[in-house]
This record gives structure tokens, C-alpha cells and sequence, in this order.
């Protein structure tokens, strides 16, 4: 990567829950867990992310989460705060804010429902990094917000010297590849599939932005630094030997099922926001199983 632009991270980041209780966020339990994500060694944290329900925040609960979280980490990993929108004067606002209380780096979720062209997805971005003083990563997840982004926008975007990092989730490891390869060196890649960690990292890619590191934050670092040291035959071991459990907590939509996993460990409720809701029965059968098959429950 240019010089000019520095890793936010490499290894495993934990996109993490968000806790309620009684409507409200639950600030006890998620304390608790932040200190257990650290404890168990992971290299920074998303809050406010799509695991984090982000979308059912109010606009003071986003502000709350992240200034939280970042008091709370006290600069031990990198904080990056969740704040992409489907309207970007907003987003920028969000932005700003997380700026101000001291997040490290931004995740940009492409602005979603909009469908935004080429060219709307190239301003919406390039505006926020100018006005905003922090790393900024994109994220691409179409099969969530019905937006991908290309790779000439990829190649537009890299010439920002703080649009350092991008979390990749289109699942197209073609594409992904096609990216490392034209724009390794504007970009860090980040697996945004847990099931796609070590693939990704063997192209190239510095590491993962998680689900699986909610329940398994030390397995998934583990995992994303026997990459970064070269030893895929080991990190590949760990991939397929999680590969169930990572199917499962995405067997309903994300992150209904972490969140149930999180609950059945008693580390916080399982409330959710509508339309977000408790699990099917038989998914939660599956779940209860296969978290009783690595001995977490």
C-alpha cells in the first residue's frame, strides 16, 4: 500500500452486537463484552455496523454507541465507526461526529435503496473523506443494499489518500481478486465474509471485518494471523473446521442468529428491533447444536 496511507488494522476485527434490554441499549452487557473481545485478543472493533443493528439506532443512540465504545476501549484496539447512509448529507454528519469523540477510522457502507450510479457512488464517497479528517474504509455489500461497487470506482476512490481500506462482502472471489490485483497497493482488503477469511487473505487480503469473532474472537484472530504469517495450510484448518458454525450464524439474516448465540452464552439478551425478530424454532435448534458441538455451550 502507498506510504502515504497506513493500515487501520490487520488480523480480525469484531463487527460487534449491539445489546438491549427493555427497549433500550444495554450499556452493562455490552461494557462486558467489549472487555471480552479485547481480553480475547482481537485487532480492532466496529460499532454501529450492520451486526451492531444500525438501522434501528436512533440518531442519539448512533452518537451514544460510538462515543461509548470508544471511552470504553480506550485506544487498546482501533475503534471504526459504522456511519454510511443512504443520504450522504447525513452520513457526513454521522461521520463528523465519530471524527470529533475520537473513532479511528470509518466504515462507509454504499448508500443504499438509492441505487446510486457510478458516478453518485464516487461523489457520495469522495465528499465525506473531504470532509472528514479520519482513514476511511468502504464497504460493499450488495446483496444488502442492492449496490456494488465496480472496479473503476474502486480505481477512482483509491486515489484518496484517506480511503485506505475496503471490507469486501460481494462474495465474488473473482472480483475480489480482480481488486487486489489492480488496487493492492491504494487499498488494504478486508474479508467481509466469515467464510471467505482465509481465500481472501491468501490473494492478499490483511485480514476481516467478523461476525464469527462476536463468539470466537480469539479462534478468528488466530485464524487471520496464521495468513498474515504465511501459514494457510493451518489457517485453512481452522476455516473448514468453523465452516458450520459460520453457516449457521447466517442461516437467517444478520445478526439475528449471533445475537441468539450471544444470549445462549448469557452474555446479553437476545431483543432485537423489529423487523428484526427471534429465531425461527428449528434455525435455533441448528444453532444450539452446533454451538453444543464446539463445547461453547
Amino acid at each position: 500500500m502507498s506510504k502515504l496511507k497506513k493500515s487501520i488494522f490487520t488480523g480480525a476485527a469484531t463487527a460487534i452486537i449491539t445489546p438491549f434490554k427493555d427497549g433500550a441499549i444495554d450499556y452493562n452487557s455490552f461494557g462486558k463484552i467489549i472487555e471480552d473481545q479485547i481480553s480475547g485478543g482481537i485487532d480492532a472493533i466496529v460499532v454501529a455496523g450492520t451486526t451492531g443493528e444500525a438501522a434501528t439506532l436512533t440518531h442519539e443512540e448512533h452518537c451514544e454507541c460510538i462515543k461509548y465504545v470508544v471511552e470504553k476501549v480506550e485506544g487498546r484496539v482501533p475503534v471504526i465507526a459504522g456511519t454510511g447512509s443512504n443520504d450522504t448529507a447525513y452520513g457526513i454528519e454521522l461521520s463528523q461526529y465519530a471524527c470529533e469523540v475520537g473513532a479511528d477510522a470509518l466504515l462507509l457502507v454504499t448508500p443504499y435503496y438509492n441505487k446510486a450510479t457510478p458516478k453518485g457512488l464516487i461523489k457520495n464517497f469522495l465528499e465525506t473523506a473531504d470532509k472528514t479528517n479520519k482513514p476511511i474504509i468502504l464497504y460493499n455489500v450488495p446483496s444488502r443494499t442492492g449496490c456494488n461497487i465496480s472496479l473503476p470506482v474502486y480505481k477512482e476512490l483509491a486515489k484518496h489518500e484517506r480511503i485506505v481500506a475496503v471490507k469486501e462482502a460481494s462474495g465474488n472471489i473473482s472480483s475480489i481478486a480482480e481488486l487486489i490485483a489492480e488496487c493492492g497497493d491504494s487499498f488494504d482488503i478486508y474479508s467481509g465474509n466469515d467464510d471467505q477469511i482465509v481465500p481472501i487473505m491468501s490473494l492478499g487480503g490483511k485480514g476481516v471485518i467478523s461476525v464469527l469473532s462476536n463468539i470466537l474472537p480469539r479462534e478468528t484472530h488466530d485464524m487471520t494471523q496464521l495468513c498474515l504469517d504465511g501459514n494457510f495450510k493451518n489457517a485453512a484448518a481452522l476455516q473448514l473446521k468453523y465452516l458450520k458454525l459460520i453457516n449457521t450464524l447466517f442461516c437467517e439474516v444478520n445478526p439475528v442468529p449471533v445475537k441468539t448465540a450471544a444470549a445462549l452464552l448469557g452474555w446479553c439478551s437476545d431483543e432485537m428491533r423489529l423487523p428484526l425478530c427471534e429465531m425461527d424454532d428449528g434455525n435455533k435448534e441448528k444453532l444450539i447444536a452446533v454451538m453444543k458441538a464446539h463445547n461453547l455451550i
